[in-house]
């Protein structure tokens, strides 16, 4: 069993990874570097702008790149970007300049596909989930609530090659940021060719990263990765071929693993206890929460207590130990542990917010009794909604289970769809109760946060919370330069968000846990934000 530790800090990120150094460069490409891995679940979109799920922007990181990527070590470093940008005294402009770089089929990319990548995102006619994510640019909030219009945003084409981006508040940690897969540049030329149809197959989508996709039809569940003859770091890449499989079942991805037919595949549940001792399996700290998110726009669930109630009567060491067994803890509160530390202190976010409603099953009955009373009824009946893949599937049986044996005269129905299915239904607020996980894209606290701000695309429960929102708006804005004053706005607003008003119900906070073949090296297995990245990635015998 191999075990890596890592530590993050708002402005630092350290690869939870693995870098073989074994062979030489000349070993590296006499080798056939091929390789087959597995992907826990269907790629629903290849649009920066719609993804909403991890595996989408996991696919979609490694066929674009943006300003910045993660090197070796886990630290941003420049991409697209030909050299540092200049900035303003007053930290609010960068400008950058681009290197001379093409999408894979031979056209530029310029610095008005930037800017139209980002008004696309923050566009409130797209729709997108990842929109507030924009407001760190000059009047993005203000363009995604309909009050300005996009070409406002602070994004600018000097010329082909040079950007400048206007920031409302400064960002020490803007080059993170920029990492993020709703900041890869879009080809505005073809992207606007295809209109609503970018991104949905093979043939519909221009990437500029490491790899070109293909046989991917928008539907299927394999499709491959080869390597892009037109990426600008063509000579560090090399894998040459990439065989992309869905395989929902752990069970199934180990045994393929076993059988020598995948080189990378997932661990959890009974396959993580089995594999425990295995030289081949890896298992490493993520900031990845999974949560319940109560839709506020219904009867029952809008009521605190109900909310409380269940939030309590998960017995969150149980599931995170005796059911997923990968390494995930449990977790009591919204953010992270080992995420994010004070920066006067450095005592971490979680251990100094402490514990939000945890397991509790005296209390969880104490509230259930008050929100029948409230709502006059003895007998309740919800509906708990996941996608269909095993481990979801084996999560809200375990919570049907806690919260039936914990709250007499609870009912809880299960509904597993596939995930494009439970995401839309989602969006359209058709759910009681709905099982899902984030991951954050750069470590600071307010990535989580921002998730339930009332105007994030993210926050379909129907949370609506001024103080909250004022409080996140603070945090963003006027205190931006005091960390110690933000800090604490922090603090307080997610003891808002999960004492008080239980908007959300985390309960267990996440691993990486994989088996990886002993002949790969370099792959890049991140702790937040897209999963795995393979431009690194080589084969060695």
């Amino acid at each position: 069993m191999k075990k890596i530790g890592l530590l993050l800090g708002a402005a630092l990120f350290i690869l939870a990874g693995c870098f073989s150094t074994g062979g030489n460069t000349e070993e590296k490409n006499s080798t056939q570097q091929e390789i087959s891995v597995s992907l826990s679940g269907e790629l629903t979109t290849l649009d920066s702008a719609q993804y909403t799920d991890v595996n989408s922007s996991d696919m979609i990181g490694q066929l674009t790149e943006g300003l910045y990527r993660y090197d070796e070590e886990g630290e941003p470093e420049l991409a697209l970007a030909s050299k540092e940008p200049e900035v303003s005294e007053d930290g609010l402009t960068y400008t950058f300049q681009l290197k001379d770089t093409n999408y894979s089929d031979g056209t530029p990319v310029k610095a008005e596909d930037f800017v139209y990548a980002f008004q696309t995102v923050v566009d409130p006619k797209t729709a997108s989930s990842s929109s507030n994510r924009m407001d760190i640019f000059q009047n993005g909030r203000e363009i995604r609530e309909g009050d300005k219009e996009v070409d406002e945003l602070g994004a600018q084409a000097i010329d082909d090659s040079t950007l400048k981006l206007q920031l409302e508040d400064p960002l020490p940690f803007l080059p993170e940021i920029l990492t993020g897969t709703p900041f890869m540049p879009k080809s505005k030329e073809f992207a606007e060719g295809e209109g609503k149809q970018y991104g949905t197959n093979t043939e519909k989508f221009l990437g500029n990263g490491p790899f070109v996709i293909n046989d991917w039809d928008g539907n299927n569940e394999s499709w491959t990765l080869e390597k892009n003859p037109e990426y600008w770091d063509q000579d560090n890449v090399q894998m040459e071929t990439i065989n992309v499989q869905v395989v929902k079942e752990v069970a199934t991805g180990t045994n393929l693993f076993t059988d020598g037919q995948l080189d990378y595949t997932l661990l959890a549940d009974t396959q993580a206890q089995q594999y425990q001792n295995d030289e081949q399996a890896y298992f490493e700290p993520k900031a990845m929460v999974g949560y319940i998110s109560p839709n506020q726009k219904r009867e029952v669930t809008s009521n605190v207590n109900v909310r409380k109630a269940i939030l309590q009567a998960i017995d969150k060491d149980n599931f995170a130990q005796n059911i997923l067994s990968d390494g995930s803890t449990p977790l009591n509160g919204f953010v992270a542990s080992d995420f994010a530390k004070n920066p006067s202190t450095d005592e971490d976010f979680r251990e100094e917010n402490g514990d939000l409603l945890p397991y509790d099953k005296k209390a969880a009955q104490q509230s259930w009794e008050k929100a029948k009373e409230e709502l006059g009824q003895d007998e309740i009946t919800l509906e708990l909604l996941s996608a269909d893949a095993a481990m979801s599937k084996k999560t809200i049986e375990y919570i049907q289970g806690q919260l039936e044996e914990t709250l007499p005269g609870l009912e809880i129905t299960i509904k597993s769809v596939p995930l494009q299915n439970r995401l839309d239904l989602q969006t359209e607020g058709d759910f009681d109760l709905v099982f899902g996980t984030w991951t954050p894209d750069y470590a600071d606290p307010i990535d989580f946060l921002n998730f339930y701000d009332s105007q994030s695309g993210l926050n379909t429960s129907g949370y609506d919370n001024p103080d909250y929102d004022k409080g996140l708006e603070e945090a963003r804005t006027t205190l931006a330069n005091d960390p110690d004053a933000r800090w604490d706005k922090l603090l307080e607003m997610e003891r808002l968000l999960v004492e008080e008003d239980a908007a959300v119900l985390p309960f267990y906070q996440g691993a990486n846990a994989y088996l990886k073949t002993d002949r790969l090296g370099g792959i890049q297995v991140f702790p937040f934000g897209r999963t795995v990245s393979y431009r690194t990635t080589f084969i060695t015998e």
